[in-house]
């Protein structure tokens, strides 16, 4: 199936879901199971290509200095950007008031879930934040990290392991072609993956219009409107102006990853367009070692719609509770959501779960996070979608940084994608 077909394909299933999820909502719930599958295809693929991707691009050049150096980049451009994109939050927060006149009128069934979570977050907050982030960081057993898909710890195996096998030389090159041939291997099943996107898309769209009804687009226009809005100028702001820095053009870097990026959107899950993402951004021109360590690695330290998100919701909560926060208070809960937002993305309903854990040490009422629960799947579509594309445009930043990216690769391979 040709590129532009795919994209057009599941262009029309999101419309279609939207309207299937309106017009035939009981029938819309059931298509659960369909998304679901979708969403299992891809994360089968994950851990083989992450760990045969990562270990070929660090063993097959060998520089173990530059990993480091590598490492330390990337981390540093991480920090930069989603501190950025915290401090985007809060001031849309603080300019919009998208919490002030809201009624906090709830379900029983929502607190229930409420509560459940910040039992949940208990753990990410009251203990010690570096300890726990470190501990998790270091895996048990990489077999179940593969089977939990934590991606984090997946990583930090395949570093340890592509460093032992360079050093041994020649002995470990059969291994290395043979890993080689394995990430080849991922990325045709990744293609055959993708050709059912469209059914994926159309059954994750139909089942969250169909669970909340189309009001969910509508009732809480101005918090989504703001929150997507912010999500915008972040994109043009930051990532457009780091693109300019580097000499990429945004636009066709856009176009090329818009593939991932409707996956992302439609799915609301980062993971649905990883691989897909890592891909791309090979034929775009980054270096693959790069590629495999700045991506898997960016789905826990730089979620940059997330971490937007997560500033404007606490105000957004505090707001909607009648609580005025001071900007020193602001500002520490900025700094409490840099080190709660990392290390954690594998947690179900991660960034509400991370939100619930902070507010409650800010002794914030968190009746009021029952009312983003309705709307949390339309909320996450567009962070996770921001999600994508900061990390498609850190692999560029990082690879500049390093002085390897291909530029006459780039230019070709946007050529043949017009």
């Amino acid at each position: 199936m040709g590129k532009s077909k795919l994209t057009m394909f599941i262009l029309l299933s999101l419309i279609l879901g939207v309207m299937c999820g309106w017009l035939f909502p009981s029938f819309s719930v059931k298509l659960a199971p369909l998304a679901d599958g979708f969403l299992r295809l891809i994360k089968m693929i994950i851990a083989p290509l992450i760990f045969s991707t990562l270990v070929v691009g660090i063993a097959g050049h060998g520089n173990m200095k530059g990993i480091g150096k590598l490492g330390i980049k990337t981390l540093i451009y991480f920090e930069i950007v989603t501190t950025i994109a915290l401090i985007l939050g809060l001031v849309f927060a603080n300019y919009f008031h998208p919490g002030s006149g809201v009624n906090i009128s709830v379900s029983k069934a929502s607190m229930n879930v409420v509560e459940q979570m910040q039992s949940s977050a208990h753990t990410v907050n009251t203990g010690n934040i570096l300890h726990d982030t470190i501990v998790h960081l270091v895996p048990e057993s990489v077999i179940q990290s593969m089977a939990q898909g934590n991606i984090l710890q997946i990583v930090f195996f395949a570093v340890f392991f592509a460093i032992a096998l360079a050093s041994i030389g020649e002995r470990g090159k059969n291994v290395t072609a043979f890993l080689s041939s394995i990430a080849d291997i991922m990325f045709k099943v990744t293609e055959y993956v993708m050709y059912f996107a469209p059914i994926g898309v159309f059954a994750a769209i139909a089942n969250t219009v169909g669970q909340n009804g189309i009001s969910v687009l509508t009732v809480y226009a101005k918090l989504i409107g703001t929150l997507y809005l912010a999500l915008i100028v972040f994109v043009i702001c930051v990532l457009l102006i780091a693109c300019k820095i580097v000499r990429i053009p945004f636009l066709s870097l856009l176009k090329v990853i818009r593939e991932p990026a409707l996956l992302a959107f439609s799915t609301a899950s980062s993971e649905a367009a990883l691989p897909k993402a890592m891909e791309i951004m090979e034929k775009f021109g980054v270096p693959k070692n790069i590629v495999s360590f700045v991506m898997p690695t960016g789905y826990t330290f730089n979620l940059d719609g997330s971490t937007l998100y997560l500033s404007f919701a606490a105000l957004f909560v505090a707001q909607a509770s009648g609580i005025e926060l001071t900007l020193t208070q602001q500002i520490m809960m900025m700094l409490t959501l840099m080190l709660t937002s990392k290390g954690v993305a594998g947690v179900p309903r991660v960034s509400l779960v991370i939100l619930t854990g902070t507010l409650g040490t800010f002794n914030i009422p968190i009746a009021a996070v029952a009312i983003l629960l309705g709307i949390d799947q339309v909320l996450d579509m567009g962070r996770t979608t921001v999600n994508v594309i900061g990390n498609c445009v850190a692999t560029t930043v990082v690879a500049r940084w390093e002085n390897s990216f291909y530029y006459d690769k780039m230019h070709a391979f946007i050529s043949r994608n017009k």
